[in-house]
């Protein structure tokens, strides 16, 4: 059964009652505190409609390696809360506040538990129900996405093959994406490690389906010292800059009047691991993401020109994916 309060609830799952094709995916980085080891784990669930294309899984990408793998498991062993974030995978559960792993496959063992503290999620409100804002209430898009933790603090180790990886006092950023399908192409981008504690970017550009056409929408979000400056399609923001090279990816936002501020956003690219993302008729391994990315960030305010912020993200996440020209961007 569908559950609408989940709609001002981006972090639960939000399968229940759905047909075919249908994903959801939840997005935990970490980074230890001697900033040695990147690290990505991808639980979630796919539902196909050919006959035993549904399943579960648990996705993991070591930064540093470039090391991807993706386990499956039965469509059966993926179980969630209605309410809350709280899913298992098998012998996995994934909280916010925690997550426990038991991975002991053939390509790779992942056993150990972190606990998370602290953290602000993107705001949700009654006509803006997260980072997609009013578009979170249309029934009909392609695919949905929610910012559940900007930046928060870790305690504990995983154990991957054998080594162990410490991760307390490293921090760590959460997010998820559901619906039928990822984009034909986008670019996107994720940083919590500025000189400034607790500052966190994200920001993303991607074709968007609408009825029978299409546009390219675009999110960006900078979490500063308590602040959320946004800029967003939905805002009235426009793209400033938009320019894709091999070397770096080059993003300017503008919102708002002469009261409002310009984000200048310079990515350096790095090599990254090979990840699986949903199509409408299976998980396909498409997507190039770096977690060892740089990201240069310039937050000026339009009337006066003062520079409200200025710094670069380290262990940025990044993908470039898909047709670049009809996004908008130099290849």
């Amino acid at each position: 059964m569908i559950n609408l309060r989940n709609i001002w609830r981006p972090e639960t799952y939000h399968g229940f009652g759905k047909r075919p094709p249908f994903f959801e995916g939840w997005y935990f980085k970490m980074v230890d505190a001697a900033e040695q080891h990147p690290y990505a784990i991808i639980p979630g669930v796919f539902i196909g409609a050919e006959w035993g294309s549904s399943h579960a899984f648990v996705q993991t990408l070591d930064g540093v390696t470039g090391r991807s793998t993706y386990h499956r498991y039965p469509f059966e062993a993926f179980v969630a809360a209605q309410d809350r974030l709280d899913i298992r995978v098998g012998p996995n559960r994934f909280r916010r506040d925690v997550i426990s792993l038991d991975i002991a496959g053939a390509q790779q063992t992942v056993q150990g538990e972190l606990r998370f503290a602290g953290g602000h999620p993107w705001p949700v409100t009654l006509t803006s129900p997260g980072i997609m804002g009013w578009y979170a209430l249309v029934p009909f898009m392609e695919c949905y996405h929610g910012v559940l933790s900007f930046d928060h603090a870790i305690s504990g180790q995983l154990t991957v093959d054998g080594e162990t990886l410490d991760f307390s006092g490293g921090r760590g950023y959460i997010e998820k994406d559901w619906g039928q399908s990822f984009p034909q192409a986008w670019i996107w981008m994720q940083s919590n490690h500025f000189g400034v504690p607790g500052t966190s970017l994200t920001a993303s550009v991607a074709i968007i389906p609408w009825l029978r056409n299409s546009f390219t929408g675009f999110i960006a979000g900078l979490w500063h010292e308590g602040r959320l400056y946004r800029f967003a399609t939905y805002t009235g923001a426009r793209i400033e800059r938009q320019e894709t090279t091999d070397q770096s990816v080059t993003l300017h936002y503008v919102d708002g009047g002469r009261k409002g501020h310009r984000l200048e956003i310079v990515a350096t690219r790095a090599h990254g691991g090979l990840l699986h993302s949903p199509e409408r008729v299976a998980m396909l391994q498409r997507v190039t993401e770096s977690l060892t990315a740089t990201i240069r960030v310039r937050l000026v305010e339009l009337d006066s020109g003062r520079v409200v912020f200025e710094d670069e993200g380290r262990h940025a996440g990044l993908e470039v994916v898909g047709d670049l020209p009809a996004l908008g961007a130099s290849a």
